[in-house]
């Protein structure tokens, strides 16, 4: 399985990455990048992304339906549905309707003027049809997706047009899911006995919650058109970027779900976006890509422009810095990971092969599936996830939501506690030890819901002030004898292969990354290096972390999509980690200097530059 995973960090100082939860890594091309975020920041546009609304239910559910035309469409055709396909030779025993409304502005733009510049409006609905019995349905095994049929919905409350596709969904949602249990149990029979025997589906209460109303903030699009044009506009001077791009997205969005088991729940949300990107090429050819993200629930949280126009220089200047800086060979020893870095290492690292259905599924690797109760962390460190914190230290936190895509309540998860393994991320299939939902079933529309990471945070008993902890990394790198140690500043990406047929291993990769010396030599910033290596192996060689934690925010994509997501974590000390050479592409920088750079000597010499000579 191959996805696109960019995780930003707080407003006002933050990174994206690029993660991938399965099987082959892509290695793309550095403007396929931008193209990328775009489609992300698309993707991601489901209810949940920030959590904004209180509870104000109705009473009961034929009150919430009464008030809502929509709601009460839904809930008729499900009951009618229900009842007819009842009376089939294999009736479904679980059908739930949900419906996102979706309405967005996206601003993009480029050294000055606009790429993009639209409002979109969509309604859509997942029909999730569910054939046989709790114990073994029509979705299991390889046989998950036969439970989803998606399509559009009338953009207008007309109860007879949403009705007629609805009608039309599940129609086509039985017809797909009948057969496909007829294949499972016919599997079932002829395949050698699975050793997770748990059942496809939990029961679990039903929910009736109708959260208020949402009012989206005021956003003033036309002043936002000028300072998109203004801040991409700024990258004109630097003859190192070759290629820039600043986008915005303005979202208010809702979610409707009802079930035959009764659920009813309805969840507005607001969030703005903020992505300013930068690529350049070294000499050699290698790609170099800063990236900066910033969010807040709405544009009036976002950065001042002249804080804006301070990280893109920042972002220039560090390009600059990285097209000469020398290329990192292959090293194993002390490294120091700030807390963004080690944030998005945990994420990608540990996260990823703690949610549940991976423990279940024969063909992951399951690293952790029967090490419940043993130490899988040094003692001093404790990792949960908690969907129900909306901010940590004053920093809105993306992974927040109130239900999860299932209509679980989100539930705080200890997962690792003083080293030791305790639980997992569940959503609705059960698998060995563990039977229910812990409120962690999430999906991107389309897609069947997997159990995923919410807010990850990492904390610690045997923290040091941060001022120390690059001392303590010269401590090491002496204690073993080693010329330097490496320090992570920032993180560009990286992926894991959980797959069975695969290497358990992962490859992270940094962007800002320096050498530092015993012998009291300044740092060197050096790039074309990848992390890697094995997760249980990684994850006991931390030592020490910092006091303060920091925060990651962003989008995760896997298996079942893209979804909001938050990392966090203190700055870590390891006593050992690998890395290696980053392979590249040998295209050449652009030959010719860019427009209003040809007063420069040579290409090459312009790419030295970072101002437009008078």
């Amino acid at each position: 399985m191959n996805s696109v995973c960019p995780l930003g960090r707080k407003p006002r100082n933050t990174s994206p990455y690029f993660a991938i939860a399965g099987g082959d890594p892509p290695r793309p091309r550095l403007r396929q990048v931008a193209s990328w975020l775009l489609a992300a920041l698309l993707a991601c546009f489901a209810p949940g992304a920030v959590a904004t609304a209180t509870d104000k239910a109705p009473a009961n559910a034929a009150s919430a339906a009464a008030a809502d035309p929509l709601l009460a469409t839904m809930q008729a055709e499900l009951s009618r549905a229900k009842t007819d396909l009842a009376k089939s030779d294999t009736p479904p025993y679980y059908l739930s309707y949900t419906v996102y409304d979706q309405d967005q502005i996206v601003i993009a733009g480029a050294y000055g003027g606009l790429l993009t510049n639209t409002a979109v409006k969509r309604r859509s609905a997942d029909v999730t049809m569910r054939v046989g019995g709790p114990a073994l349905d029509n979705t299991h095994g390889q046989s998950r997706q036969s439970g989803m049929t998606s399509g559009t919905l009338p953009l207008e409350n007309d109860a007879d047009a949403t009705a007629r596709v609805l009608w039309e969904l599940t129609d086509r949602a039985y017809k797909r899911a009948a057969p496909a249990f007829l294949n499972v149990k016919t599997n079932t029979a002829v395949r050698a006995e699975e050793e997770d025997k748990s059942p496809d589906f939990s029961k679990e209460d039903a929910k009736v919650h109708v959260g208020e109303k949402l009012t989206p903030p005021p956003f003033d699009r036309a002043a936002w058109e000028g300072e998109i044009r203004r801040l991409s506009g700024a990258f004109r001077k630097y003859a190192d970027v070759y290629f820039a791009s600043v986008f915005l997205q303005v979202s208010a969005a809702s979610s409707r779900i009802v079930s035959s088991e009764g659920a009813m729940i309805t969840i507005p949300s607001a969030s703005t976006r903020l992505v300013i990107e930068a690529q350049t090429r070294a000499d050699d050819g290698m790609d170099l890509l800063r990236v900066e993200t910033f969010q807040a629930p709405s544009a009036k949280g976002l950065p001042s422009e002249t804080e804006l126009n301070a990280k893109i220089e920042k972002m220039a200047a560090d390009l600059k810095a990285l097209r000469t800086a020398p290329v990192a060979e292959p090293y194993a020893g002390p490294a120091l990971l700030s807390g963004r870095a080690a944030a998005v290492f945990f994420h990608e690292v540990l996260g990823h092969r703690l949610e549940g259905h991976r423990q279940r599924d024969e063909e992951e690797g399951q690293t952790f599936t029967k090490k419940v109760g043993q130490e899988v962390l040094p003692t001093f460190l404790s990792v949960a996830d908690d969907p129900t914190i909306r901010e940590l230290d004053g920093v809105e936190l993306s992974g927040t939501y109130e239900y999860d895509n299932e209509g679980v309540p989100a539930q705080r998860v200890e997962v690792i506690q003083n080293g030791v393994l305790k639980n997992f991320l569940m959503s609705r299939m059960p698998i060995k030890g563990f039977d229910k939902s812990n409120g962690h079933g999430r999906n991107q529309p389309g897609l069947m819901p997997t159990g995923r990471q919410g807010n990850l945070i990492v904390s610690s008993s045997q923290s040091f002030p941060e001022a120390q902890m690059r001392e303590k990394l010269i401590e090491e790198v002496k204690k073993q004898g080693k010329p330097y140690g490496l320090y992570f500043d920032d993180i560009q990406g990286g992926f894991t292969l959980t797959r069975r047929s695969l290497p358990q291993a992962f490859q992270v990769l940094p962007v800002i990354v320096y050498k530092v010396y015993a012998d009291g030599r300044p740092d060197e910033l050096v790039r074309g290096v990848d992390i890697v290596g094995t997760p249980l192996a990684a994850l006991t060689r931390i030592i020490a972390t910092g006091d303060k934690q920091h925060v990651f925010n962003g989008v995760c994509g896997a298996e079942s999509g893209s979804v909001p997501v938050s990392a966090v974590a203190p700055a870590m000390l390891f006593s050992e980690m690998e890395v290696q050479k980053r392979a590249h592409e040998r295209e050449r920088p652009p030959i010719l200097p860019a427009p209003g750079l040809e007063n420069t000597a040579s290409s090459k010499d312009a790419g030295n530059k970072t101002e437009v000579k008078p």
